[in-house]
């Protein structure tokens, strides 16, 4: 064998939804900040061979993420992360988070302390500390503290041709995402309506991403809205989400930056305090703990401190390599399994 390419993963999901760890292989990445590589990552053509190369077949699929594990540019930050995911690298990311930390605990990469080991994450969006609850070797659960999530727009209409005029908030939990009631597209949040959620969710994004411009207004390195989540309550007063993730799938876990950009919204309509606490589950019935532990401001707007808590579990260790004389090297996508979308990142 006479590789090109390298790359080591430990294989991780957060309550259900997967979340690679690229621990060893992984090449240095231009910028002095995380948001500057996250920057090169999605502008350059050797950052998007890389994300391609980790989440394109034949050696990616269409569902999870695969976290860069880079070192730390933050003085106070243990390990440094970015999300690669098909259409591009992402800033930040609650499961993803809880993966790596349960990777970097369990893998002793960083030395686990019982009963309690504090990470702290050196984001595109900022630092995110995670309590690591940790037994027997084993973390059993983690908490985070994510970066503050606000309101750009509430009730913004969207007027589309499938559903008429919908109510739409804009905010940011980490990332940009348009939080749509589930009721207003008729469609509920369970298993069986997964594909109808998706072709949903990607006819929004595109539509309110080609209308409605969205930048952080500190990290010009975030700008777009990344992903559409839809909500709901269940009878036992549970936010039930589905965010749909370009180009045609659902995430499996109940969305760690999608509930914080909702606990904004919820925040500014005044349905929730500081120190509330909240179940949210996701489309296969995985739960988070969501809270709201401060108030702050970011650019002289109001924001929210979410936290977020919920399980990893490692469950792979791998290998994936760049054969020189691979035709397919480039990796592609198709229509049958990746969704509708795919057709335009082949």
């Amino acid at each position: 064998m006479r590789w090109k390419r390298t790359i080591q993963l430990i294989d991780v999901h957060c309550e259900g939804e997967i979340g690679k760890i690229a621990v060893g292989g992984v090449p240095k990445i231009p910028g002095t900040t995380i948001a500057e590589q996250l920057h090169w990552l999605n502008t350059d053509p050797k950052g998007e061979a890389l994300r391609r190369f980790l989440v394109l077949e034949p050696r990616g699929a269409p569902i999870g993420s695969v976290n860069l594990l880079l070192p730390a540019k933050h003085p106070d930050a243990d390990a440094g992360m970015v999300i690669l995911q098909p259409d591009q690298a992402h800033a930040s990311s609650g499961s993803n988070s809880i993966c790596m930390t349960t990777a970097l605990l369990e893998s002793g990469i960083v030395e686990m302390k019982e009963p309690e080991t504090v990470v702290v994450l050196d984001t595109a969006a900022g630092l995110v500390r995670a309590v690591a609850t940790c037994h027997d070797g084993r973390c059993e659960k983690v908490t985070l503290t994510m970066v503050p999530s606000f309101v750009d727009t509430l009730d913004l209409p969207i007027e589309t041709e499938e559903w008429g005029t919908i109510s739409v908030d804009i905010c940011f939990g980490g990332i940009f995402y348009a939080l749509v009631d589930a009721a207003s597209i008729g469609v509920k949040i369970e298993k069986a309506n997964a594909r109808k959620l998706v072709e949903a969710g990607m006819v929004l994004k595109d539509l309110i991403n080609r209308t409605v411009p969205v930048t952080h207004p500190e990290i010009e390195a975030i700008s777009g809205v990344a992903y559409v989540m839809f909500r709901d309550i269940d009878p036992d007063g549970a936010v039930r989400t589905c965010t749909t993730m370009w180009p045609g799938r659902v995430d499996r876990s109940p969305c760690g930056t999608g509930n914080s950009a909702n606990l904004a919204a919820l925040y500014a309509r005044g349905k929730v305090k500081v120190g509330d606490v909240f179940k949210s589950r996701s489309i296969i019935g995985s739960e988070f703990e969501v809270g709201l532990s401060a108030t702050t401001t970011i650019a002289g707007r109001s924001a929210i401190v979410p936290t977020i808590a919920g399980r990893g579990f490692t469950f792979g260790l791998h290998q994936v390599a760049l054969d020189p004389f691979d035709p397919l090297g480039d990796g592609f996508a198709l229509t049958d399994v990746w969704g509708p979308s795919a057709g335009t990142i082949l």
